[in-house]
């Protein structure tokens, strides 16, 4: 059993005018130690989904399927169960640790308050705590008397990381947290987030618009569009996804004049998840699609050794 699985998750948002299918069918699994990366464009329900692992979406949201984490269905948790299983057995790292701080309040509170409410630890035992939580994420302990404000963003996004290891969780969600940081502040988080889940065999979930990001961290990839998983595959051994491709083609290759002066795009734009196009969704944008593509919507099979994709060209292994 893996420590956390999604079975045919799908979340759909209540809208005055119908239902918006934010999320559909997506079923993944995540064993500990393991880094998974949830990549697409915006509006292809990452972190909508990223926010149902915990119940963190508004109430206008409604989830089907099952969250389990360590065989426990999250969505038939009773509230005061969710609440012993946030940030003590799961936590999340925000896209925007400035939103996810409180302003008027110091640092170490902040990050001592989840060992509070679930009586991990005493008020002396919480700041010894804070302080050994700071240096693990390469800040000094004094900053523990510091408002969100006196420090840069790269210090913020340390923080909210601190916070998530606050309680030892099993699983750490990370929607985004490097998107807001300049390109030697991101590449330090990453590392510091790679050395800490080999460090405690965490799982990580991460969540990210940035392929060359999650295919350095992650072991395995997961491709959505138009909230359903096109791909599956392991980090770094290519795609067979059309889509896929196209994202990976969107990054221009270091040492490579040409792909920097002239990237690759895809061109079009996301569907209205309101009108979605029948068959497959991708097929509209797709540079290879056939004409049963625009009739017919492919479930994922096997496309390789340990990969598979939603696509009519992808055979099996």
């Amino acid at each position: 059993m893996s420590l956390l699985e999604l079975d045919d998750v799908s979340i759909t948002y209540r809208l005055a005018d119908g239902e918006l299918p934010a999320v559909r069918g997506v079923s993944l699994a995540l064993d500990a130690g393991q880094a998974l990366g949830v990549v697409g464009e915006s509006g292809s329900g990452k972190s909508t989904l990223a926010m149902a692992l915990l119940r963190l979406l508004p109430k206008d949201a409604r989830v089907t399927g099952s969250v389990r984490l360590d065989g426990e269905d999250v969505l038939a948790m009773k509230w005061g169960r969710l609440r012993a299983v946030r940030w003590a057995q799961a936590s999340i790292v925000f896209q925007g640790a400035q939103h996810g701080l409180n302003p008027v309040r110091r640092i170490g509170e902040q990050i001592a308050e989840p060992l509070l409410v679930h009586k991990l630890a005493d008020p002396d035992r919480a700041r010894r705590r804070v302080a050994e939580l700071l240096d693990q994420v390469g800040l000094p302990a004094w900053r523990a008397k510091s408002y969100p404000h006196e420090l840069s963003g790269g210090q913020r996004q340390r923080v909210m990381i601190a916070m998530a290891l606050a309680c030892e969780p099993r699983l750490i969600v990370a929607d985004e947290p490097t998107t807001a940081l300049d390109v030697m502040v991101q590449a330090q988080v990453l590392t510091l987030i790679r050395e800490l889940v080999a460090a405690e065999d965490i799982a990580l979930l991460m969540i990210s618009h940035d392929l060359s990001v999650l295919a350095d961290l992650c072991d395995r990839l997961v491709v959505m569009y138009a909230g359903r998983v096109v791909e599956s595959a392991p980090a770094g051994e290519g795609f067979t996804h059309p889509y896929s491709k196209a994202l990976a083609a969107a990054f221009p290759t270091i040492g490579d004049p040409a792909s920097r002066l002239a990237p690759q795009g895809l061109g079009g734009d996301p569907p209205d998840p309101l009108q979605l196009p029948t068959g497959c969704v991708f097929h509209p944008r797709c540079p290879v699609a056939l004409d049963t593509c625009s009739t017919v919507e492919i479930d994922l099979r096997p496309a390789g050794d340990r990969r598979t994709a939603a696509c009519v060209l992808a055979g099996e292994a």
